[in-house]
This record gives C-alpha cells, structure tokens and sequence, in this order.
C-alpha cells in the first residue's frame, strides 16, 4: 500500500508540476494589456483619457492632462475588449518664472467594454461599426489659489451651496456607439450619473461628433454634448446647454511621431473641471496631444 500510496502521490505532483505551467500560459495568453484599444479615442473629446500639454490663448491658464485607456484582454478576432482608464484632467494656472499652479485637478478611473463589426454591403459610406462602453468613476479638487494667508477659503459665495471645500464626486455608465472607416468617424453617446455629489444635478447627458482626415496627416474634429445647465435660482441644474470643442490638428508623422499631434482648440461651453460644473465658459487653446 505504501508503495501504491507513493506512486499516487508523485502522479499527483508529476501532474501539478504539468499542469500548474500550462494554466498560467493560459493566463498569459488571456490577457495581453495593449495601448491599441479596439475603441480609438475621441479626438475632440475633452473627457477623453489622454496626455496633453494645451495652453489656453490670451489667458495665463493652461490644461495639463495625463491618462490614456488600455484593452487588457481582446479576443481573437478583434471583435471583443475588456478595458481601463485612467486619467487626470489639470487646470494650472500660468505665472512668473515658468512657475504652474494647480487651480483644480479631476481623477478618473474605470473599466470599459467594446464590440466591433465589419459591415458589408452598407449603403453609408463606412466599414465598420464599434459600440464602447464604460462604467467610471471621478472626483475633483481644488489645489492651490484658493485659501488666504490664514487657511480660510476665499469667494465661497461664488460656488453652489456657498460652501468651499465641497465634494464633487460621480459614477456613471457611459454608452458610445459608432461608425467609421480609413480617414473619417460620426458617433452618438448617452452617459447616465447613477451617483452624483452634489446633489440636484440631472443624472443625463447626451454627445456627438464627427472626424474627418485630412491630406498630409491633418484632420478636423468636432464633439458637441448637451450638458445640465445649473439654476441659482432653483438651486439645481433646468435644462441642458450645449457644449463644443472643436478641434484642427496634424499627426507628425513626417518626422516619426505618429502618436503625437499638434492640435488647436475652441471650446464654448460647461466646465469640463468638476469644481467648475456650473461654470459656462469659452476659450482657444493651442498645443501638443500624445496618444500612447
């Protein structure tokens, strides 16, 4: 017995030793985290994880974004990813001896799902139809320029509730649908605040947009959303303002930079900056995006 007993014992760890290799090969080969998302990110969607250095023109403010989105698994044959995104949305303010400011700072992370199609005999004229979705989470802050010489907050009066620090957190569901081919996009999007602090701000949104490629590695983008509108008087967002960034650049693939662009913006709208969610404003910005 102790002989059947030794030789069962060294089968089990023979087929352990086998085994346990091959399962963690599976793992491997499951998930292989790649920047090239089957999803490409919104070229004028400020909200899009990103690395960008944009200076706004004629004011001494700049936007400093860093984040990008990853697939970590994509099956076979391109039709399916299971993603994440991460990104950080800066707002510096610019002064004397190159010194930057942080006025405020939104975080984002989540994770993401896309399903891709090719299309076949479509009498529009695109290929391929892609659905993203994203289930998100961000916060925001502010950071420097906000507090006197004694630590208390200045301009409370100028935020909603009259009340500075105040908590600004969302999660939502994000729903993107589009469809493209070599050289041109047009997408819809519909994104739904399940949990939202402050409160009274109404929990949808709505977006579209359209990309269009250019000779010589240029290109033209457009992204409007309609975004809730906040009410002093009501104390709560009434209604939506529509909200565009439309954006000019090239790719400097002449030189071997093909996931650097220099781009040019116009942006009229909501606040992106969630500390600034009540906020309309509009300006120009010119600078440098990156896509990893």
């Amino acid at each position: 017995m102790n002989k059947r007993s030794s030789l069962l014992t060294a089968t089990l760890l023979s087929a352990l030793c086998i085994s346990a290799p091959a399962r963690q090969a599976m793992a491997e080969s499951a998930l292989k985290p790649t920047f090239d998302t089957l999803f490409d990110p919104l070229l004028a969607d400020p909200m899009e994880p990103r690395i960008a250095v944009m200076p706004m023109l004629g004011k001494k403010q700049l936007q400093l974004d860093i984040g990008t989105s990853a697939d970590l698994y994509q099956s076979k044959d391109k039709k399916f990813a299971v993603g994440i995104d991460f990104a950080t949305w800066s707002l510096l303010n610019r002064t004397n001896n190159f010194k930057f400011p942080v006025d405020c700072i939104d975080y984002l992370f989540g994770v993401n799902t896309t399903f891709r199609h090719q299309l076949k005999d479509c009498k529009l004229p695109f290929d391929e139809a892609s659905v993203r979705v994203r289930l998100s989470h961000i916060s925001a802050h502010f950071e420097d320029g906000h507090t006197d010489e004694t630590g208390a907050w200045l301009n409370p009066q100028l935020v909603p509730g009259g009340k500075i620090p105040f908590t600004f957190s969302r999660e939502f569901f994000n729903v993107t649908g589009a469809l493209s081919a070599p050289g041109r996009r047009v997408y819809l999007g519909y994104q739904y605040m399940y949990h939202t602090l402050p409160s009274g701000i109404s929990p949808s949104s709505f977006q579209a947009g359209a990309e269009i490629g250019l000779p010589s590695h240029a290109y033209v983008a457009a992204d409007f959303k309609l975004l809730p509108k906040w009410n002093w008087d009501e104390g709560k967002t009434s209604g939506y303002r529509g909200t565009w960034n439309l954006q000019a650049g090239m790719r400097l693939t002449s030189i071997g930079l093909d996931n650097v662009r220099v781009a040019a913006n116009y942006f009229s709208g909501m606040s992106r900056q969630g500390m600034y969610y009540y906020k309309p404003e509009s300006f120009t910005t010119l600078g440098m995006i990156v896509d990893l």
